[in-house]
């Protein structure tokens, strides 16, 4: 076996000195024999021999190791004798160096941890498993993971805990609510919490089979403000984008009581809630909007519109229209069906059924909705000049003939000119107020045609 020491060949003369005078001392056998092999000029490396017998062999690394007594190397490897320590040292030759990088050293150390009858024993087990014994197994491990149900409501039972569904909740709360034992406040609780349940489409469902539509809907006549409030607030929520729900509602007579409360007198907190649950009915609903004009709705609402000196109904009633006028023009264009099949057509065809055009133009919105412009609240603004550009191919002849409204759309105009002059000052390019003047460009642009 070849071994290298020290790139010095005096360092080389200095390690045979240190054997031999191991080796002279009497009675002491040396534990190594080391062979100096006269190399080239003092540049080169000197190469060592030594019987290997039955000496260990270190495996080297990059950093220096001390070498014992009776401990031997692998060729290439670079050997030193520390002139302090007196103490032979090994680390990896140069050659080896280079190639022992750190995904080599990390493949090595996975090798060296991985004898060949681990491997054999590892891939006999492979063999073994079949797809059968791995699905039993997942499902055995899952069964002793989870507990049953049953089982957890036996356990929550001993506790006097009580496990609900959402389904068990609700009957719970209706029991509670139609018992003669409860106060106004927790009637007034349950329906809260009913509200917060029937955003679900399943639970709004199940709350129309029990029976607790035709309860919401009854408390809407109570005479205490706050069940009208709530009522409504809970049968909006049921209702919003759930057909099902709707069409119960609109059975329900649940339409005819929404308007009643809208068109009495009533404080703010109810006509709002009231004009969300009539919002939700009609949204997408062309045989209830059908009966919300048959039933005066838009007489109602213009009425609601005149006496509301705030401006938040009347919001909120502009922006009701604004979207019943936008569903008819999206469903005749085929842009809320993604499939034109029968289905298709027969929404064409319900749609064709409600007259909002007509109706609108007969009950003199076309002269209402410019008066919201009037506010000073920026959003309010933005929905009436959308709700004008969608009432505007029934309404262009009051539009051009309304001079107030004229005037208003060029002193807004220039107001919010200026704001844009001013966002872009300070480094604002789109902002809101470049869409609110897009939509008075757009509106002007119709009214000139």
């Amino acid at each position: 076996m070849k071994l290298i020491s020290c790139s010095a060949a005096g360092a080389a003369v200095l390690l045979l000195l240190h054997c031999c005078q191991i080796a002279s001392i009497p009675g002491q056998k040396s534990d190594c024999a080391l062979t100096v092999v006269e190399g080239g000029g003092a540049d080169e490396e000197a190469e060592v021999t030594v019987d290997e017998g039955d000496l260990e062999v270190v495996q080297p690394t990059e950093d220096w190791q001390t070498l014992k007594a009776g401990q031997a190397v692998p060729a290439g490897s670079h050997v030193r004798l520390n002139l302090q320590t007196g103490q032979r040292e090994v680390r990896l030759g140069e050659e080896q160096l280079k190639y022992w990088t750190q995904e080599h050293r990390e493949t090595e150390e996975i090798r060296s941890t991985i004898s060949p009858d681990e491997l054999k024993r590892a891939m006999k087990k492979m063999e073994d498993l079949s797809p059968v014994s791995k699905d039993t197994d997942q499902q055995d491990t899952v069964t002793s993971r989870y507990r049953p149900l049953e089982e957890l409501k036996r356990d929550f039972a001993q506790l006097d805990l009580l496990v609900e569904t959402d389904v068990q909740i609700m009957k719970r709360l209706l029991d509670q609510f139609n018992s003669s034992n409860s106060t106004t406040e927790q009637k007034l609780s349950i329906l809260l919490e009913l509200e917060y349940l029937v955003h679900q489409v399943d639970n709004a469902q199940n709350l129309c089979s029990m029976g607790g539509l035709q309860l919401i809907v009854d408390s809407l006549n109570s005479t205490d403000f706050r069940f009208q409030e709530s009522s409504a607030f809970v049968l909006g929520s049921a209702v919003s984008s759930n057909p099902e729900v709707q069409v119960k509602a609109v059975e329900s007579g649940a339409l005819q009581m929404l308007l009643t409360a809208l068109a009495t007198a009533q404080p703010l907190p109810v006509k709002k809630k009231v004009l969300f649950a009539v919002a939700s009915l009609l949204r997408n609903f062309p045989y209830a909007q059908r009966h919300f004009l048959s039933h005066g709705g838009l007489q109602v609402l213009s009425e609601l519109f005149r006496a509301d000196g705030g401006g938040v109904l009347r919001t909120r009633i502009v922006t009701m229209l604004y979207d019943m006028i936008s569903e008819k023009e999206l469903i005749s264009q085929g842009g809320l069906d993604l499939v034109l099949d029968a289905s298709h057509e027969e929404r064409v065809r319900q749609y064709s059924q409600v007259s909002l055009q007509g109706e609108l133009l007969d009950k003199g919105w076309c002269n209402l909705v410019p008066q919201l412009l009037e506010s000073t609240e920026h959003d309010y603004r933005e929905k009436a000049l959308r709700a004008l550009l969608a009432m505007a191919p029934m309404c262009l002849d009051h539009y051009r003939s309304d001079r107030s409204l004229l005037g208003s759309l060029l002193s807004l105009r220039d107001q919010y000119q200026e704001m844009v002059q001013s966002e872009m000052i300070v480094g604002e390019e789109n902002s809101y107020f470049v869409e609110i003047v897009e939509l008075i460009n757009a509106l002007q642009v119709k009214m000139k045609l």
